[in-house]
């Protein structure tokens, strides 16, 4: 029986290719809006551990350095296409921190 091929991804920090189970995933949720297409509310970023979240995703080595390097370049806000607030990247850095 041939085995399954895992998939790959590219870490945002250190720019490494490495399988989808080794990196953490941020993910962007989708904007949501109203029956005439206005938008009512901005998609909110966070850590998905289960990989499962719908929406916009960005993969982080389990390495704070690679946290750090990609926030210093703003490889989030490039990979998300919006603006990011410090709350957020605090807010991700400290489960970052927790899940080490």
């Amino acid at each position: 029986m041939t085995q399954k091929k895992q998939p790959l991804r590219k870490c945002t920090g250190c720019g490494e290719m490495k399988e989808k189970r080794e990196l953490i995933r941020v993910v962007k949720a989708p904007d949501t809006k109203d029956e005439n297409g206005n938008l009512t509310a901005k998609g909110e970023i966070s850590l998905d551990l289960t990989g499962k979240k719908s929406g916009r995703g960005a993969y982080i080595c389990h390495d704070i350095k690679c946290f750090e390097k990609a926030r210093k370049a703003r490889r989030f806000e490039r990979a998300f296409s919006c603006k990011i607030p410090d709350e957020v990247y605090e807010q991700l850095e400290n489960s970052l921190k927790a899940d080490s």
